[in-house]
Order: C-alpha cells, then sequence, then structure tokens
C-alpha cells in the first residue's frame, strides 16, 4: 500500500479503513489531500483482500469539506462520522452506502455561508435522503444539523455515544466483511438501480443475479451446509 501524508490507510481482516488526516485544519481538504484521498479509495476498491471500506476522520472533525466515483465500489463503504462534516465532507458522507455517527456529530450543506452551492455529488445525494423540499430547507439556511436531528432525517443511520464510535463501526464493519463477496456486490448494485429501474427490469435483474449466484461454490457451500443443520435439528 502507497504511503500517504493526509490520508491514513489500513488494511486489516477484510477491512479498508481511510482516516483524513489534517485534525489541525478540521479533516478539510486541499488539493493533496483529494488526490491522496481518491488514489487510496481506488486501490483499496480494487483490492481482492478488502471486503468493506471505512471512512472517518482523525482529531475532532470528520471533515470541514471539497464526484466521487470511486464511492460507487462493488463493496460496502461505511462512514465514522466522529465530528463536524460540513459542506464537501458532509456530502462525502453522504455518497457512501451507510453513516454510523457519534452522538457528538454535526453534518450540514455550509456552502450559502460562502456563496456556494453544494458539490461533491450533494444535489445528488442529499433529496434522495430527505426529500427535495427538506433538502432546499437545509441547503438554504447552511445550518449544521446535529445528530438526533439527522438520525431522524435519514441523514444519519445510527448514532452511537461518542466513545463508542469506533468499535460500533467496526462490529459493523466486521459482519459486512463475513458475509459473502459476491452477494453482496451484487445486492448493492440492485438496490442502486432499483430509482432508475421499473419492477419488471428489476425482477429481471434479481432472477439474473440468483442465477449467477446459484452456480457460485460458495452459494452450494451455504445450501448443502444449512441442509445439513436442517437433518439434524430434525
Amino acid at each position: 500500500m502507497a504511503a500517504y501524508e493526509r490520508v491514513l490507510v489500513e488494511i486489516a481482516a477484510g477491512i479498508g479503513s481511510v482516516t483524513l488526516n489534517r485534525p489541525e485544519k478540521l479533516n478539510a481538504f486541499d488539493r493533496a489531500m483529494c488526490d491522496e484521498l481518491l488514489e487510496a479509495l481506488r486501490l483499496l476498491s480494487g483490492s481482492e483482500g478488502v471486503r468493506v471500506i471505512t471512512i472517518t476522520g482523525a482529531g475532532r472533525a470528520f471533515c470541514a469539506g471539497a464526484d466521487l466515483a470511486v464511492l460507487g465500489s462493488e463493496g460496502p463503504v461505511l462512514a465514522v462520522v466522529n465530528g463536524a462534516a460540513a459542506g464537501g465532507g458532509a456530502n462525502l458522507a453522504l455518497a457512501c452506502d451507510y453513516r454510523i455517527a457519534s452522538d457528538q456529530a454535526s453534518i450540514g450543506q455550509v456552502f450559502h455561508k460562502l456563496g456556494l452551492v453544494p458539490d461533491w455529488g450533494g444535489t445528488f445525494f442529499l433529496p434522495r435522503l430527505v426529500g427535495t423540499s427538506k433538502a432546499l430547507e437545509l441547503v438554504w439556511s447552511a445550518r449544521m444539523v446535529p445528530a438526533a436531528e439527522a438520525l431522524e432525517l435519514g441523514l444519519f443511520d445510527r448514532v452511537v455515544p461518542h466513545a463508542r464510535l469506533a468499535s460500533e463501526a467496526r462490529a459493523l464493519a466486521d459482519a459486512w466483511a463475513a458475509q459473502p463477496a459476491s452477494a453482496v456486490r451484487r445486492a448493492k448494485a440492485a438496490l442502486y438501480r432499483s430509482d432508475e429501474g421499473a419492477l419488471e427490469s428489476m425482477l429481471d435483474l434479481e432472477i439474473t443475479q440468483q442465477n449467477e449466484l446459484f452456480a457460485t461454490p460458495d452459494v452450494r457451500a451455504r445450501i448443502a451446509g444449512g441442509a445439513s443443520i436442517a437433518k439434524r435439528s430434525g
């Protein structure tokens, strides 16, 4: 794995961990961090040994904020929001598949404070999570949303006590990493396509994916194991 200055990267037990590492700047992006983050995510998403990717920030902020198409990685991408996620940092979190956050975290579309509009995919992800009218309110107010409200709105998926964030996030990542990789990839691809596809096309996709999976050694082994358990329990 390449060495970076502004992001820390670690791979362990199938989990690729990325930590934004400019705590003195609240992990705000500069060009070097942006380049390093994209390179690190490309490397992790292309690594056969990585089943789950987590992204968090060093220090007291997640990212004070700069289309991360690489977040369309075939494996789960988990945002571990340890503090403020503002502007581009908010949309980095929204681009992930799931957001677990500290009860001390907050998230906000603060672009209007600078006379700007949301970037980093915010205009795509935000209304899909909260609806158009609420998205407009969040953008126009440029306010930071506290963790409890963010959970209620669907900006965060889980909020935990700050002291337990790292352990809860690791447990979640471990559970996902233990799932069959081929099924995880196909489920993610299908669910993201569901916003665009009609019911008939999604049913066709499900049948195609199931047939592909039934032919894999992993599924055959799991089915055989389940049949044996059923016979013993009966």
